[in-house]
């Protein structure tokens, strides 16, 4: 008896879920459509006032903006032992 009951249950949940999807898909769709719009509206506005800004460096020149470390960082930051080696030919 318990067995059925576990059955009709899942059963029942299974078709309750089928019903309520098909009723809420339409507009959690429409949701998400929306929300994809909003965000590629977005980075195109963004795009665009870049370009339009930046039109100081030429179309295809490399700009870093990253500033290098400096020298003497580097000497303090020793990382291993300096192994000599001979090539042998």
């Amino acid at each position: 008896m318990q067995l059925i009951r576990t059955i009709l249950i899942i059963i029942l949940v299974y078709y309750v879920f089928k019903i309520l999807s098909r009723l809420f898909a339409p507009y959690l769709m429409k949701y998400a459509s929306k929300k994809m719009s909003e965000k590629f509206e977005q980075q195109y506005k963004a795009q665009q006032q870049y370009k339009r800004n930046g039109s100081q460096y030429k179309e295809g020149e490399t700009v870093i903006d990253k500033k290098p470390k400096s020298a003497n960082s580097n000497s303090s930051n020793k990382v291993g032992e300096y192994i000599e080696f001979e090539e042998i030919e």
